[in-house]
């Protein structure tokens, strides 16, 4: 099963649309995950024309209205995907009751790396979103995937998402640049 990746599109208020290329990538993909940042219910639409198979959840710069959950998982090829955004930490919140609030990228690895693995066993795929920056990596022993951003919002960010092959249970990524 093919999935594609991609988070933090910011449109319209920072760039107008995706790219034509990942444009086919989520046309021709199984299933879609996007780890929010839409940046408006028209982008969110926009996505949703594309595929009909769409995990989604908002992000800090979604509008509050945006019907979407804070944190969605999906199994595909055997594996659970486990989706949040990257701004808080929800399970410190929830356990600790502090703010939660993500500061640098080893508060990122952690938020989604716990969120991971409180919703799920393995295996287990963490997404998330937020930096802007692609990752690729195992944190905790949980695998983290960061797809940066769909439109290359910030100051030089490249333009990226991720497709991804899932076939029993093992996962192949690719990195795709605009």
């Amino acid at each position: 099963m093919d999935v594609a990746i991609l988070s933090d599109t910011h449109i319209p208020d920072q760039k107008r649309e995706i790219p034509d290329s990942f444009r086919e990538h989520i046309r021709n993909a199984d299933h879609v995950i996007h780890a929010g940042d839409f940046g408006s219910n028209d982008a969110l639409a926009d996505v949703q024309a594309l595929t009909t198979n769409l995990t989604a959840v908002y992000g800090n710069a979604d509008p509050d209205n945006i019907d979407l959950p804070p944190v969605a998982s999906v199994v595909v090829g055997g594996v659970t995907f486990v989706v949040v955004h990257g701004i808080v930490n929800r399970v410190k919140r929830a356990v600790f009751s502090s703010e939660g609030v993500v500061m640098n990228r080893e508060d990122w690895l952690d938020a989604i790396a716990d969120t991971t693995r409180s919703r799920v066993d393995e295996p287990m795929v963490g997404i998330g979103g937020h930096t802007h920056e692609v990752e690729d990596t195992v944190h905790d022993g949980v695998r983290l995937l960061n797809p940066g951003t769909a439109t290359g919002v910030g100051d030089g960010v490249s333009t990226t998402m991720m497709t991804v092959e899932v076939a029993d249970g093992d996962v192949d990524v690719t990195v795709n640049t605009a």
